[in-house]
């Protein structure tokens, strides 16, 4: 855990990070250097606790601070203990659609008696060598995002977005439009309503809103809808169009020359 003195994201700092799903040292160490951030998601993919360990090693081996926040698989107490004695700047949780919820990741988050997190050595605190200063410092310092992905949670924003330790939001817009039975149809009515009150709720209380871009029309979207900060790409976006793009190059360049 780096020691900041001021908000991993922040509504007057445009922060960039990058999305990791494939569970390897070399990707998370190719795709941080340059970010604020990385998100090191464990909710849609097969990336065990041995497994973000040394991607997190990966990534503190830059030469250069890119924090590390890891998505939960869902708002457990007992994942988010474990995720964060490895020794991460914050989580992302999902699908959070009410303030009890929000609440509930606040007091795992959280040593008491601010919350309910257990106290033990491990790698967040150099496996005990430094385990009261991590302690004294955990609870101001990790970053807590949640997300909002359902019709119930935008109708609950206002209350989510007040609860004391929430410092971000990240909008799962593919989640949200299902929910609404708009999947994917991003200038919809429904979509645009809902995204919107997100965004005002979150404004209004000062906490930035950040949403994942795939491609550049993506990002134009959502920084022109008022986002605050954006995970600018995915891994698997990367290594697919990549692909995709070699393979196409080379069709083109054979199509005429009379090869079998």
């Amino acid at each position: 855990m780096k020691d900041r003195s001021r908000p991993l994201l922040a509504r007057d700092e445009r922060s960039v990070g990058n999305w990791i799903s494939i569970g390897h040292p070399t990707v998370a160490e190719l795709c941080a250097r340059g970010f604020d951030f990385v998100i090191i998601d464990t909710e849609h993919t097969a990336l065990g606790l041995e497994t973000v360990a040394n991607m997190l090693r990966a990534i503190e081996a830059l030469d250069e601070e890119v924090a590390s926040i890891v998505r939960v698989p869902e708002n457990d107490r007992t994942l988010i203990k474990r995720v964060l004695d490895l020794g991460v700047d914050g989580l992302m949780v999902p699908t959070v659609e009410t303030a009890e919820g929000a609440q509930r990741t606040v007091d795992a988050m959280r040593y008491p008696p601010e919350g309910s997190r257990g106290a033990a050595p491990a790698r967040a605190s150099d496996y005990g060598r430094a385990f009261g200063e991590y302690v004294d410092r955990a609870n101001e310092e990790l970053t807590t995002i949640v997300q909002i992905e359902t019709e119930r949670g935008v109708e609950n924003a206002t209350e989510i977005v007040s609860v004391d330790g929430v410092d971000a939001i990240i909008v799962g817009h593919g989640d949200l439009s299902a929910s609404l039975d708009v999947f994917g149809r991003w200038d919809h009515e429904r979509f645009q309503s809902a995204l919107e009150s997100i965004l005002n709720a979150a404004h209004d209380v000062g906490k930035p809103v950040g949403m994942l871009a795939t491609d550049d029309e993506e990002m134009r979207r959502w920084v022109d809808a008022g986002v605050d900060f954006a995970i600018a790409g995915a891994d698997l976006c990367y290594l697919a169009n990549g692909s995709d793009a070699a393979r196409e190059a080379f069709e083109s360049m054979t199509a005429d020359d009379g090869s079998n």
